[in-house]
């Protein structure tokens, strides 16, 4: 098999060390990219990352098929990814390596398949996590993050390929969690036809349309009043890159809040560009460029629909509850 993979797009964020290792690793396999953190407890007993790196692969090509299949490249980049991020985290001697996959592998036909290609290829096994689950462990790996000790009651946003995952906290505690067949692969697929092209008003109406209306048929509660929101996920980590190349500034130092007007003023800025035009935005992945639209048009709604003036972006997410909830399950870690 050719492990070459010459269309990744790599960020790494390595950490300063970390008192008292062991160390767990944790790669998430999504729909758009695949994510390692490597994490360990400091001396205080907060779950602190040693590295964090992403590699934008996208093994989910066809996720907006009445019948989802992983095509055979897709498989391939996903293989070659997973055994770069084991050799990456094994610097760190971890005491744990977990894979876990979400929407684009629980989705697929062939997604078992995919796994025991994995096992085979790794030695690792792949724990497909249901939709619910993955918005729980979400939720989980938010309350590691410091920057929302403060928050009690609040949203929560994660928004990936195949899927958008929706929270409510209520006294820091989940009330209410589902995971929406909203991701942008899988929405670019159904509703944009022409991803190198300029994006249309009618596609950007209907694409509006059925997030609100999947929205609205969830059940999903808008109830906190004017409580916080948090958004996760490679796209938002994006919108603020892309501020923060717009004035100089590295994504670690530009401000975590990103208001609605901000992603309004960006979907008046990218949908009329085509898809090279989108790959050259200082800050964008070029990798990502054709689902952006999507994205943004997905993020906007949501915040259209739940009346809600701004986002305050995290990093910390799905991979740093599995992280805590791995460290919770063994004392040893």
């Amino acid at each position: 098999m050719d492990t070459d993979c010459p269309s990744v797009f790599i960020r790494v964020y390595p950490y300063p060390s970390v008192v008292n290792p062991p160390a767990i690793a944790v790669i998430d396999i999504g729909s758009n990219s695949i994510k390692l953190l490597v994490a360990a407890r400091d001396a205080g007993g907060n779950l602190q990352a040693l590295l964090q790196q992403t590699l934008d692969v996208r093994i989910s090509a066809g996720l907006g098929r009445e019948r989802p299949r992983l095509g055979e490249e897709g498989i391939a980049r996903g293989l070659a990814a997973i055994q770069e991020l084991i050799a990456a985290a094994g610097s760190h001697s971890p005491a744990q390596t977990i894979l876990v996959a979400t929407s684009a592998v629980r989705g697929a036909e062939n997604g078992a398949d995919f796994c025991a290609r994995v096992l085979a290829t790794t030695g690792q096994a792949v724990r497909i996590l249901a939709g619910a689950e993955e918005a729980n462990l979400i939720g989980r790996g938010l309350l590691c993050d410091p920057a929302l000790v403060d928050f009690q009651d609040f949203y929560v946003f994660d928004l990936g390929g195949g899927s958008l995952e929706c929270l409510t906290f209520r006294q820091r505690r989940i009330e209410q969690e589902l995971s929406l067949a909203l991701g942008c692969v899988r929405l670019t697929e159904r509703f944009i036809p022409d991803p190198a092209a300029p994006i249309t008003a009618a596609a950007t109406t209907a694409l509006a349309l059925h997030v609100r209306d999947e929205l609205k048929k969830s059940g999903f509660r808008f109830n906190l009043g004017s409580a916080g929101a948090v958004f996760t996920g490679g796209s938002m980590t994006s919108v603020r890159a892309i501020n923060g190349a717009m004035h100089g500034v590295a994504l670690a130092d530009t401000p975590p809040v990103v208001s609605a007007d901000t992603l309004a003023a960006l979907v008046e800025e990218v949908l009329p560009l085509t898809l090279g035009q989108r790959q050259n935005i200082p800050g964008l992945p070029a990798a990502r460029a054709d689902v952006f639209p999507a994205a943004l048009i997905t993020m906007l709604t949501v915040a259209e629909y739940g009346l809600i003036s701004h986002f305050h972006h995290s990093l910390h997410n799905l991979r740093w509850g599995v992280a805590a909830e791995a460290m919770r399950e063994d004392p040893h870690v």
